[in-house]
């Protein structure tokens, strides 16, 4: 079994020293989705939602959230990201909006947490600015896609059929 990195000898749990490793390209996708009534996802595609532009402020909510990962993941290092692009899909055929979060960096340590964050901070931000217009929507599949840099390269999350 591999030995967690965040647990020291006596199994506390311990920030990791990453100051000996090197500085390298990193990116990270993540993507999740919400779910809706037909009615709800024309109301955000037709702007007529009370609180404003959902998806402008969303993408807003994604980066702020993806900046301010270390603060919420007591264990995520503070890093300089390069690069934040959200983007958003929608399918009518079954109501939902799939967000698509990319960060890059360039450093000692990935950004997987930096863009689960912001797609999950993106879909908190959607599900706030509709729920006067529907409660019943469903936050869900949110998932690292790809991971690129540091010692292990490149990983790839295998799509289902």
């Amino acid at each position: 079994m591999k030995k967690l990195s965040h647990l020291d000898s006596q199994g506390h749990a311990r920030m990791v020293n990453v100051s000996a490793k090197i500085d390298t390209l990193r990116t990270a996708i993540a993507e999740g989705k919400i779910t809706m009534k037909p009615s709800t996802l024309a109301l955000i595609l037709e702007g007529h939602i009370k609180k404003g532009d959902v998806l402008t402020v969303a993408k807003i909510a994604a980066i702020q959230g993806a900046k301010r990962t270390s603060e919420l993941i007591p264990m995520c290092h503070p890093i300089p990201i390069t690069g934040i692009e959200i983007d958003f899909t929608h399918n009518k055929k079954i109501a939902c909006i799939l967000v698509t979060a990319r960060v890059t960096s360039t450093g000692k340590t990935g950004v997987e947490m930096e863009a689960l964050t912001a797609c999950s901070i993106a879909l908190l931000t959607i599900y706030d600015m509709c729920k006067a217009a529907e409660k019943n929507m469903t936050i869900g599949s949110i998932q690292l896609i790809e991971k690129r840099g540091g010692k292990n390269g490149v990983w790839k999350r295998k799509r289902q059929t």
